[in-house]
């Protein structure tokens, strides 16, 4: 089987060869050549200039025997046509210079045409597919409705989200037309990025884990569940909330061919909440990455032990790879997996 082919065969719960693995941010600070390339360039610079969008999309599939790409971007870059003013501060952080605290600043939010006004991004998918030549997929992606309205309400990162939880408790009206308004783009975004070419879609719920149960079926399953079923269907989708162990049966009823996994909870136990029915994405923790090899080598044998050849499961951190980790850590993980998962 093709190094092409077992990321999508396991989205689809098909058997594949050993067990696919990406990590979430594989193109970003840990790598020395994106380093060198962000001395010279602006982080939206990066961005929003498809030749650099697309080298750091490529840096670690040369480095790594990784099983798909995903396109370098950021989950606010389609807020900012929208009337979003945001930067990034010195740490790379999003700081939102207007946030949306009152119905008539979610008023003026204006609907956006991404395959026109995101041109760039549409132009280092098509680019990127061409570069890699079948060689992996590509995993184009978006923040999810809760999350994108978390960093608007917030401006920034965020302990106890008290703009935005103040929002929805009390100015209900106002943030349904606030998660109205952000379901429609998300699902005209991800359809125009799979019209560009990807071979799969992430939606990055990370801010949702700090909702109740009953919060998430009023305030965001409506909208995520329109969202999931407004994508394409030509291509799989993944569905990963994280913080989220407590919300994992509503987050399915939202949909999603995969479901990604934080590492709070155990993988098996997660697939078993979910009764065995998507496909599921993870689940190490990214800070075990600092262990030892012997340390990562359980960790990894634990998991693959967890999923016991499952169809179904796609090797990945639970989150983010940290910006400190050291290379090495992560291809001994990487290529750990394929040799521990091979099937007979």
């Amino acid at each position: 089987m093709a190094r092409a082919d077992r990321f999508l065969r396991a989205c689809r719960k098909e058997s594949v060869d050993c067990t696919p693995v990406w990590m979430m941010r594989q193109a970003g600070r840990y790598l020395e050549e994106y380093r060198a390339l962000r001395a010279k360039y602006s982080f939206i610079e990066t961005c929003k200039t498809p030749e650099l969008a697309v080298e750091i999309t490529l840096q670690p599939i040369r480095r790594f025997e990784i099983d798909a790409a995903i396109i370098f971007a950021d989950i606010l870059l389609p807020l900012e046509n929208m009337g979003i003013d945001f930067e990034f501060t010195k740490d790379e952080g999003p700081q939102i210079n207007n946030p949306l605290r009152t119905r008539g600043d979610i008023e003026r939010m204006r609907a956006i045409n991404p395959w026109e006004e995101m041109s760039y991004l549409m132009e280092a998918i098509k680019l990127v597919k061409r570069e890699l030549a079948g060689q992996v997929p590509l995993i184009g992606f978006s923040g999810a409705p809760f999350t994108l309205a978390s960093y608007l309400a917030e401006g920034s990162g965020s302990k106890n989200y008290v703009f935005v939880k103040s929002l929805m408790y009390k100015e209900p009206e106002a943030w349904h037309l606030l998660m109205e308004k952000l379901t429609d783009l998300v699902i005209v975004y991800l359809n125009d990025q799979i019209r560009a070419g990807v071979d799969a879609v992430q939606v990055f719920d990370s801010w949702v884990g700090c909702l109740s149960c009953a919060d998430y079926r009023e305030y965001v399953l409506p909208y995520q569940k329109r969202l999931m079923a407004g994508l394409n269907k030509a291509v799989p989708h993944i569905h990963f909330a994280f913080g989220a162990s407590h919300l994992l049966s509503l987050v399915q009823e939202a949909g999603g061919d995969v479901i990604g996994l934080d590492w709070r909870m155990d993988l098996d136990e997660a697939w078993k909440t979910l009764n065995h029915g998507p496909a599921v994405q993870g689940n190490l923790d990214p800070v075990a990455l600092y262990g030892s090899r012997d340390y990562i080598s359980k960790r990894v044998r634990d998991i693959l032990a967890r999923a016991g050849n499952r169809s179904g499961h796609i090797f990945n951190l639970g989150h983010g790879i940290l910006p400190t980790v050291p290379p090495d850590n992560a291809k001994y993980m990487i290529d750990l997996v394929h040799e521990l998962s091979q099937r007979t």
